[in-house]
C-alpha cells in the first residue's frame, strides 16, 4: 500500500534489515534495553501492518437538533453549523492520511497508524462541546 520509514536510535540496541527481515541486536543487556527491544519490536510490526493492510478510523456523527455538515478541503475537515455555531471548525489531517465522509460516517484511513490516530483525534477534539452540560448536548463525533 505504500512506503514508511523511521529512525532508531539508540547506543545499545541497533537494528539491521538483511534478506528481508530485520533482527534486533542488543550490545549491553539490561531492563533498560530488553524494553527498548520491546518497543522497537512493536513499532516495526505495526509499520509491517500499516503497509499490508492499512489502518482505518470509522467515526459516527451525532446531532440531536442542528445537522451538522462535514468535508474535507485540503488538508483540512470542515466542520460547519455544530451546535448551530456560525463560524466553521476545522481539524488538520495529519501527514499522508485519507479522510472521506459518507452520510452520517467519516472515515480516516492511512499506512502510518499514529497519524491516522492523530488525524482523528484532531477530528473529535474540533467538536469537543466547552461550557455546556455533555449528558444534554449529546452534538459530537463518537
Amino acid at each position: 500500500k505504500g512506503e514508511l520509514k523511521r529512525s532508531f536510535s539508540d547506543n545499545y540496541v541497533s537494528v539491521s534489515l538483511k534478506d528481508g527481515e530485520a533482527t534486533i541486536s542488543v550490545s549491553k543487556e539490561n531492563h533498560y534495553s530488553k524494553s527498548i527491544v520491546g518497543t522497537w519490536k512493536s513499532l516495526i510490526q505495526s509499520m509491517i501492518n500499516g503497509v499490508q493492510s492499512g489502518y482505518q478510523y470509522e467515526m459516527k456523527i451525532d446531532y440531536t437538533h442542528f445537522p451538522m455538515r462535514v468535508s474535507v478541503r485540503g488538508d483540512k475537515v470542515v466542520i460547519e453549523n455544530f451546535l448551530g455555531e456560525r463560524s466553521a471548525r476545522s481539524a488538520k489531517v495529519v501527514g499522508h492520511c485519507s479522510v472521506s465522509v459518507k452520510g452520517d460516517r467519516v472515515f480516516v484511513s492511512g499506512i502510518d497508524r499514529y497519524e491516522v490516530g492523530e488525524t482523528a483525534a484532531n477530528i473529535e477534539r474540533a467538536t469537543k462541546i466547552k461550557g455546556f452540560d455533555l449528558r444534554v448536548f449529546q452534538d459530537g463525533y463518537t
